[in-house]
């Protein structure tokens, strides 16, 4: 069981140490394993310390650390709930990712208009109540990704979308959220789930995602 441990701490640091080339799923989920795993241990070894009980523990913990070290908490889970009530009939995708965060995808007819990085009266009421989520939990961590569809060159669509993921975040800090829970990043153009010969794709390309991660509290 030891060499399971240290073979699956091992790995992790080797992942964290190659950070370059992978995405930050992968490097998460690489160095939650290890993590996992000797959290797991430990849990095992103090709830009966025998050989068997280590072996569940250091399974258990590398399988819940493979997947981010976020905790789906009842929560989270009544914050999915709220937000898919709050955005029902919005075109707002509200999921739970594999890696347990929570996902809104906001398309561009409830997001922000076309060129434009100021929110929109109907997207407002969507953080308002996404707000009240996140204030409640103190161990949220939050992305915030913007995105635009291939019309204009990337000097126009690279900053564009960080400045809609920027205003989002800066509409639910004027709302009570700590700021330092948040991350933002803009993928401009480069990442589409639709087809930008349409109209109706570069709708869709035109979005932000927001992901929201609980962690286990500290100490």
């Amino acid at each position: 069981m030891k060499k399971f441990v240290l073979a699956t701490t091992a790995t992790a640091l080797i992942l964290s140490g190659c950070a370059g080339g992978m995405t930050d799923t992968q490097r998460n989920t690489g160095i939650g394993a290890g993590i996992g795993a000797l959290g797991g241990a430990a849990i095992g070894s103090a709830t009966g310390g025998n050989r068997g009980a280590i072996g569940t523990g250091a399974v258990l913990g590398a399988a819940a650390g493979a997947l981010g070290g976020y905790l789906w908490s009842q929560r989270m889970e009544n914050q999915k709930r709220q937000m898919e009530a709050a955005t029902q009939g919005t075109g707002v995708a509200v999921t739970q990712t594999p890696n347990n965060e929570l996902k809104l995808q906001i398309p561009s007819d409830v997001s922000f208009d076309v060129g434009r990085a100021n929110i929109k009266s109907n997207f407002a009421p969507v953080l308002d109540q996404f707000a009240n989520g996140l204030r409640n939990n103190p161990n949220a961590e939050v992305r915030i990704i913007g995105h635009t569809d291939s019309t204009g060159s990337d000097a126009i669509n690279n900053p564009l979308s960080v400045e809609r993921a920027t205003s989002t975040r800066d509409y639910l800090v004027a709302r009570g959220v700590n700021a330092a829970a948040f991350r933002i990043e803009g993928r401009g153009s480069h990442e589409p789930i639709a087809d930008n010969n349409s109209d109706a794709g570069r709708a869709q390309n035109r979005r932000v995602e927001i992901y929201v991660g609980e962690r286990a509290p500290q100490g």
